[in-house]
């Protein structure tokens, strides 16, 4: 199957990382997602319910993300993708992307995170 749904650049505000200031100040986060799913269905249909809503999605993501403290991305990133599978039963596999852009890293960078592919068990 190569339908896809996509969120790209959903902004959090959260409280994550090693360091003792960032689990109190908090940073920003950007999450992208990418879904496989069957879309054959809402593509004859013209429907919502034959799909998977994008604002239910982010709200997911968003719940999930904010819902602890994670030391790690990984963490996170992971109950992002265990979240959206659990949530939406057509989505068959989901792709995470954690950005971290103002990480403490004595370093100059574009970019830091972490992606996550996770597929329904058969």
């Amino acid at each position: 199957m190569t339908d896809r749904i996509f969120l790209k650049g959903l902004l959090v505000h959260a409280h994550h990382g090693l360091l003792s200031h960032e689990s109190e100040v908090g940073q920003r986060f950007v999450i992208d997602l990418d879904m496989a799913v069957d879309l054959s269905r809402a593509a004859a249909s013209d429907h919502l319910a034959d799909t998977v809503s994008y604002a239910d999605v982010a709200a997911v993501s968003v719940s999930t993300f904010k819902a602890r403290n994670f030391n790690l991305l990984e963490a996170a990133a992971g109950a992002i993708a265990q979240a959206i599978l659990a949530a939406f039963p057509l989505i068959s596999a989901v792709t995470v992307t954690v950005h971290k852009p103002h990480a403490p890293i004595a370093a100059i960078f574009d970019d830091v995170g972490v992606v996550i592919t996770r597929r329904r068990e058969a």
